[in-house]
């Protein structure tokens, strides 16, 4: 019995998970490991006495959906961020002062972003 490439498919999609925040990498990652995925299964359901990890094909598949589905949610943040800096900015701020160990001095750095983005 043979067995189907299992390995590449963990491997871009754990990929996938820990790169979710980096600008749409995971998201690559995790199409490519759901495009492998569905080709290594059309290949077991066409002979399925063939091979002999079909369950963990499965399972593989289905941690590239998960993996593309944290992604697509990085992505989406890092686009809405990109549209509502100052937004963020604004309510992180709020958050911070409410917290009474955060001081003014720590905050700089975010008014300085806040000053980049154009936001003051």
């Amino acid at each position: 019995m043979q067995k189907l490439n299992t390995t590449a498919i963990y491997i871009l999609s754990v990929v996938g998970f820990l790169c979710c925040c980096f600008y749409g990498i995971g998201t690559i990652a995790a199409i490519i490991a759901l495009v492998l995925a569905n080709k290594e299964l059309a290949k077991y359901n066409a002979d399925p006495e063939l091979y002999s990890n079909g369950k963990a094909m499965k399972t593989a598949k289905t941690l590239a959906i998960v993996s593309l589905v944290i992604s697509l949610i990085g992505l989406a943040f890092i686009i809405w961020f990109y549209f509502n800096q100052c937004e963020f900015y604004e309510w992180y701020i709020e958050f911070a002062l409410n917290n009474p160990g955060v001081t003014e001095e720590q905050l700089a750095p975010l008014y300085d972003a806040m000053e980049e983005a154009g936001c003051r």
